[in-house]
């Protein structure tokens, strides 16, 4: 049993995470943030459409976080759960997006064109989607979205903190019914976010496929921060030395399952959309295939499919720390760069082609900065495995 464990009853106990790691957050928030404001002082719509982008990166490790969490106890998974509270501490960006999202919300007409009165009355295929695209509703839909995941978050990180105390297993079986309850919940609000921060930026536009696509990028974004923080916390030694290489090639078999999962979905949307050759639904693709886009989509495919996909092939490359690293750094890239690839074409230059701007490569060192500060104020305090979880000692026994 757990408690008769010394290793993991004592040694791990409460092992805080350094300093230079808040030092390194705060310059990196505080670089991102002052290069942030000269960018909305130079070019306050270019900065506003790479703020879009940047709070959905953040959005989606966070809810890809959660995602994970539930995933593990619905499927009654044994090998993550000495590392599952990096998700926990990832998860933790879930309350933030309160406060994230009203400069979104403060300047939606900076960004979506649905909320121009003038450009509704004269169309009558917004006219059409105004009961759904309208900004009250859109209003609603966003904060009770995010306290919905809020709410969620709170309760399976407190019972899963609780249970490092009491050791009381009835928690975990909470957290399976929480989780279960919270499994259709995401898919919907998932979606929902998909169509209106991302699909509705160009509202004449629609995929069926669309939510699943983001799903799919967004677990392959997740899994590759999951993945890395993995590695680094294991190198550094502040995860138990229990964890191998196994633990490490599940984590390199998820991430190539999703990676091939994402080309799927990618490929199908594109593959469905071309094929009806319906006007109404080609348009978007032939505006990134114009314009300069045309390299952003040929590019596309290769840093997020064909290289990824490359790295994690082998079995060695799925169990080697060193390549992990390197493909979890590259996945994050390639999760950006399909964001932008979603946003930017029907915001930037519209119908002109790409234009370049220094204030893409600003957002980023911000949002590095960001989930930099709230992992390390979640994990403050808290210990870095759950100590008492009825599933930790197979966890750390596990071999394929």
């Amino acid at each position: 049993m757990i408690e008769n464990n010394p290793a993991i009853a004592g040694e791990f106990k409460r092992k805080e995470l350094p300093k230079n790691l808040t030092n390194l957050g705060w310059a990196l928030f505080t670089l991102g943030l002052l290069l942030g404001v000269i960018a909305f002082f130079t070019d306050y719509s270019r900065a506003m459409e790479n703020y879009l982008l940047a709070y959905i990166f953040i959005l989606s490790i966070g809810l890809g976080s959660l995602f994970l969490i539930a995933l593990e106890y619905i499927t009654n998974t044994e090998w993550s759960v000495p590392f599952r509270r990096i998700v926990e501490f990832l998860a933790a960006i879930i309350p933030f997006l309160l406060i994230l999202v009203i400069p979104l919300l403060l300047n939606v007409h900076e960004v979506f064109h649905w909320t121009n009165k003038d450009a509704v009355e004269s169309d009558k295929l917004l006219q059409g989607k105004a009961p759904y695209l309208n900004v009250p509703f859109f209003l609603i839909r966003t904060f009770g979205i995010i306290l919905l995941w809020i709410l969620i978050y709170y309760l399976l990180i407190k019972n899963s903190k609780k249970q490092d105390t009491t050791g009381d297993q009835n928690l975990t079986r909470k957290n399976i019914i929480i989780s279960a309850v919270f499994m259709p919940l995401f898919a919907l609000t998932a979606t929902l976010t998909a169509i209106d921060w991302l699909m509705s930026v160009e509202p004449h536009w629609f995929s069926t496929i669309f939510g699943v696509y983001f799903f799919s990028g967004t677990v392959v974004g997740v899994l590759a921060a999951f993945t890395l923080i993995v590695v680094i916390m294991m190198e550094k030694g502040f995860l138990h030395p229990k964890i191998n290489t196994d633990h490490l090639y599940s984590l390199g078999a998820l991430m190539f399952a999703f990676i091939n999962f994402w080309g799927y979905i990618a490929f199908s949307q594109y593959l469905l959309v071309w094929y009806a050759d319906l006007p109404e639904e080609n348009f978007w693709f032939l505006s990134r295939w114009q314009g300069g886009w045309a390299m952003f989509s040929i590019a596309l495919i290769i840093i997020h499919f064909v290289v990824p996909y490359s790295l994690l092939l082998s079995q060695s490359a799925k169990m080697d720390p060193k390549r992990l690293k390197l493909t979890s750094i590259w996945i994050l890239f390639a999760h950006w760069f399909d964001l932008y690839w979603l946003i930017m074409p029907s915001l930037v230059n519209k119908g002109n082609g790409y234009l370049f701007s220094w204030i893409d490569f600003v957002f980023p060192i911000g949002v590095v900065g960001v989930i930099i500060l709230v992992f390390k104020m979640a994990a403050k305090g808290n210990n870095l495995i759950p100590l008492k979880d009825p599933k930790l000692q197979r966890g750390l026994d596990f071999h394929l």
